[in-house]
C-alpha cells in the first residue's frame, strides 16, 4: 500500500525461469537468492522497492504464490536478489512458511526458479529532490536497500537509512548498507536494537537500544521536508505511521509497504462503520431509491449489500470504491496477486489494470486492481 503518490509498474512479461546463481545467508534467519535469467538473458530494469512474484511447489500438483522485494542493486541488470526471512509456524502443530521453507531447506544453487515481475508501485521517486528517510524494521529493509544503493549511485540527496531489529544475530546486510553509506557524503545509517546482545555490545554493532520513537526520531532528523519510506511488520508499521503523522508528516510524503498482509495505516482518521450505520445506509437507500447518475457516468451496483453508487474516477479501484462506500470486501495484497478480493460480475464488463497471476472466470473480478468499462452489477 503507497500513500506517496508515485509512479510505479509492472516491468515483467509473465512468469519465466530465473536460474539460482547464488545463495547467501546473511543472518541467522534471512538468506539471500541471486537469480539470472534461465536463457541468460539480460533482465528487464526494475525500479527501486519493486518486488518478485514467485511460483512455488506445494503439495504433489499445488503451488503458492509469494512476493519478495529485490534488494540488490538496480543498476545490474545481468541478476536480481532477493533476500528471504524464514517465516516461523503461525501456531502450535502448523508448519513454518511454504515459501520461505522451500527455499531455505530445498532450493540450492543451479536450481530452476518461476517468477513473475518486476511488480510493485511501492517505489523510490527518484524525480524528487526531497531529502529521505527510509524506515524499516526485520527483513523490511529488503527494498530500502535497493533504494539506499540507488541514491548512493544516482543521487547527491541527503538519506537517513534507519533500521530497527531485535540483534546483530538476524540483522541482514548490515555490511552492504555501512559499504554504501561510506560512499560520499549526506548518507547515514543508524541502527537500533530492540535486545542487543553481549556481542552487539562488545563489537559495538547498533547505535540505539530499544525502538525507534518520537524523541529518537527527532533527534536524527533534523527539520525538513522529508519523503518518508517505511516497509516492516505490520505493528512496526502502525507505530511508525502514527509517530510520523503526529510529529505533523504529510500523508503525501509517507509511502509504505507492508512486509505481511496489506492494509490501511490511517485507521485512526477514517474509522469503520458500525453494523447499525451500515445497516441506516441500506434503509436510506430504500427510501430514496437507486442513484440518479450524472450524464455519462458509470453506475457500480453492489447487489448483495443494497448499495449503488456512482464510479468516481478518482478511486483507484473497485475495492476502493466499495470501500468509500462502507463496505469491507476481502482482500490481502491489493495487487493482484493472492485472488483475496475475488469477485462475480453479474452484468457489466471491467478492465484489469494488473494482470491477474491466476486465471479468473469470464465473470470473475480482483476488485484490487480493476475499473469499470461499463455499469457494473457486483455480487458484492
Amino acid at each position: 500500500m503507497t500513500e506517496m503518490t508515485v509512479q510505479g509498474a509492472r516491468q515483467g512479461s509473465g512468469f519465466r525461469q530465473f536460474r539460482v546463481v547464488a545463495k547467501q545467508v546473511e543472518s541467522s534467519l534471512i538468506t539471500s537468492f541471486h537469480l539470472e535469467a534461465a536463457d541468460r538473458s539480460i533482465l528487464p530494469p526494475f525500479r527501486p522497492g519493486q518486488f518478485l512474484v514467485l511460483k512455488l511447489p506445494s503439495g504433489p500438483e499445488g503451488h503458492v504464490l509469494r512476493n519478495y522485494s529485490l534488494s540488490g542493486s538496480p543498476e545490474d541488470r545481468s541478476r536480481y536478489r532477493i533476500t528471504v526471512k524464514r517465516e516461523a509456524a503461525a501456531g502450535a502443530g502448523l508448519p513454518a512458511g511454504l515459501g520461505s521453507g522451500h527455499l531455505h531447506d530445498t532450493v540450492g544453487v543451479g536450481d530452476l526458479l518461476s517468477a513473475d515481475g518486476p511488480r510493485g508501485d511501492f517505489v523510490l521517486d527518484e524525480s524528487s529532490d526531497r531529502p529521505v528517510v527510509l524506515l524499516s524494521g526485520g527483513v523490511g529493509l529488503t527494498p530500502m536497500v535497493s533504494m539506499l544503493s540507488a541514491l548512493a549511485h544516482r543521487s547527491d540527496r541527503r538519506v537517513y537509512f534507519l533500521h530497527a531489529c531485535e540483534n546483530g544475530d538476524v540483522h541482514a546486510l548490515r555490511d552492504e548498507v555501512a559499504d554504501l553509506v561510506a560512499m560520499r557524503e549526506n548518507l547515514m545509517a543508524h541502527f537500533c536494537y530492540r535486545q542487543p546482545n553481549y556481542k552487539d555490545r562488545a563489537e559495538k554493532r547498533f547505535d540505539s537500544e530499544g525502538v525507534f520513537d518520537r524523541h529518537l526520531l527527532q533527534r536524527l532528523l533534523p527539520l525538513d521536508d522529508y519523503d518518508f519510506y517505511l516497509c516492516g511488520p505490520p505493528p512496526f508499521m502502525l507505530a511508525m505511521y502514527q509517530t510520523l503523522r503526529g510529529l505533523g508528516v504529510a500523508k503525501a510524503r509517507i509511502a509504505y509497504e507492508f512486509f505481511g498482509p496489506a492494509t490501511v495505516l490511517d485507521t485512526g482518521d477514517e474509522p469503520k462503520p458500525t453494523a447499525k450505520e451500515t445497516a441506516l445506509q441500506k434503509t436510506a437507500l430504500q427510501k430514496t431509491g437507486p442513484v440518479v447518475a450524472t450524464a455519462g457516468a458509470i453506475t457500480i451496483e453492489f447487489r448483495k449489500s443494497g448499495l449503488v453508487a456512482q464510479w468516481d474516477d478518482t478511486a483507484h479501484s473497485l475495492l476502493a470504491l466499495a470501500e468509500s462506500q462502507g463496505l469491507h470486501p476481502e482482500f490481502s495484497c491489493r495487487a493482484g496477486i493472492c485472488g483475496t478480493c475475488k469477485s462475480r460480475v453479474l452484468t457489466g464488463e471491467v478492465a484489469h489494470f494488473e494482470d491477474p497471476l491466476e486465471e479468473l472466470a469470464a465473470d470473475e473480478v480482483l476488485l484490487c486492481c480493476s475499473r469499470p468499462k461499463t455499469a457494473l452489477i457486483l455480487d458484492l
